[in-house]
């Protein structure tokens, strides 16, 4: 009888291809939508990512890698007194405006690190290097956004804070949610370069003794200094969730998502219902050879199960391939598509053809077998 109702589907061209095309683009602004969304809140926590540290001390009022309260000079000292602490390493990071050559202006995410180990500098470098930081006036300059400074080159210069700024290396850096240039420097340099403030010290950076976990150690820091530390993905969730919690982000994609979920039910509905009274008559013949209900629901059930797992492969293939055109987040299109999206998207695409199909059983089950025999 399978057989039978997948000859019935296809038997349609023109339904059966409007059945797949339209599960096709449901899927593919499903998981676009989703990616998009899972995109732009990875991205809010990039600087975790693009410093690296394992451990993160803060002042206990964080709530946000960007929003953040300045930390006394004399608690890198604290922190480097508590037990399992293996190195600590001050960080400066903060939005500053650097002037360019054609006399423009642009923020960029200026970071200081630690001037004798440069904990969390870039991992990887497209030219120059990172110990050339320990030069004069030198800065590092993220892959990312720099166009938005000129597409500087080594060797080029601008100024922060009307003090020289010399590049001398280019990062692999990945853009953040506010998609300003990263510009990497010493940490007494990054001091010269912004406003002076009674504060200065964004964060500590921390590293465990071998043997001991970084949650242990953060449990330590926070007994014995009262301020506030995060593992790198704590802090990375706890942006995300700030993220999430005070913008329309999610909201907006919510509502584009329940929109595609309602189209998608429309079109999937409309053409199953036409698709069971085109073929009425056939249905009616199998009832009249004794085909009972649960057999024909059955068939039903498989018809638009089959057209859920095919649209859901075409739209779904072309929903990662325009992700993997985005280069994997490193260009300005922020998408990201987690295996559990997929298994949502494929969830919510059969629960569409299901309900979508409830049309078509109620119409077969209530057909009377003399159906096939009318004119």
């Amino acid at each position: 009888m399978l057989r039978i109702a997948f000859q019935m589907l296809v038997g349609d061209r023109a339904k059966y291809l409007t059945l797949i095309s339209g599960l096709s683009f449901v899927t593919l602004l499903f998981v676009q939508q989703g990616s998009v969304f899972c995109g732009l809140m990875l991205r809010t926590a990039k600087p975790v990512e693009a410093i690296g540290a394992p451990i993160w001390v803060c002042d206990p009022t964080l709530q946000a890698i960007d929003d953040f309260k300045p930390l006394l000079d004399t608690d890198l000292t604290r922190i480097r007194s508590v037990d399992g602490v293996r190195w600590a390493v001050p960080l400066f990071m903060r939005q500053v405006q650097v002037r360019l050559n054609d006399g423009k202006f642009q923020t960029v995410r200026l970071i200081g690190l630690d001037n004798a180990s440069l904990v969390g500098r870039p991992s990887q470098m497209l030219s120059g290097n990172t110990e050339s930081l320990l030069l004069p006036d030198s800065v590092v300059i993220g892959k990312a956004e720099m166009e938005r400074l000129n597409n500087p080159k080594v060797d080029d210069t601008f100024e922060i804070n009307d003090k020289l700024a010399r590049v001398v290396g280019i990062a692999d850096v990945p853009r953040d949610f506010l998609s300003n240039p990263y510009v990497y420097t010493t940490y007494d340099r990054a001091l010269q370069y912004s406003p002076r403030q009674r504060k200065q010290m964004s964060y500590v950076l921390v590293a465990p003794q071998p043997g001991l976990s970084s949650q242990q150690v953060v449990e330590n820091i926070k007994k014995t200094t009262g301020l506030s530390a995060y593992t790198a993905d704590d802090l990375r969730w706890l942006t995300i969730w700030y993220f999430m919690r005070n913008t329309g982000i999610p909201i907006n994609i919510g509502i584009s998502l329940l929109l595609v979920f309602v189209v998608g039910m429309a079109i999937a509905g409309q053409t199953f219902y036409a698709f069971a009274l085109q073929n009425e008559r056939y249905f009616g013949a199998l009832k009249a050879m004794g085909t009972g209900n649960f057999t024909l629901v059955r068939m039903i059930m498989f018809q638009s199960l089959f057209v859920g797992v095919v649209g859901y492969g075409i739209g779904a293939g072309a929903a990662c391939f325009i992700g993997w055109m985005g280069s994997g987040g490193r260009e300005k299109l922020a998408f990201f598509t987690p295996e559990q999206l997929l298994f949502i998207s494929f969830g919510v695409t059969i629960v569409i053809c299901l309900l979508s199909s409830l049309v078509s059983i109620q119409r077969v089950i209530r057909l009377e077998p003399a159906v096939v025999f009318r004119g």
